[in-house]
């Protein structure tokens, strides 16, 4: 399975949304819009998730958490700096 899968299974997961929907969202969408909805509970939920499977702290190396502005831009950031 691929990074971009993954992270969208993780973030659906957090969110409790059916992983079909976030499989057919653009990768443009924004992680705290309606669509996805995501709160700081789960986003916390999501951080941790993106930790255990990846090895990608992203709230250490992304001190200003640009990497959840999106589907898209979280999926690149853990790409980048996965081990």
């Amino acid at each position: 399975m691929n990074t971009d899968a993954v992270v969208r299974r993780l973030i659906a997961e957090a969110v409790g949304q059916d992983e079909s929907v976030l499989a057919a969202l653009p990768g443009d969408t924004r992680l705290f819009g309606p669509e996805i909805g995501l709160s700081s509970l789960a986003g916390a939920r999501l951080l941790d998730s993106v930790r255990e499977r990846f090895g990608v702290d992203v709230a250490a190396e992304d001190l200003n958490l640009d990497a959840l502005e999106s589907i898209a831009t979280l999926s690149g950031f853990v790409q980048r700096h996965r081990r």
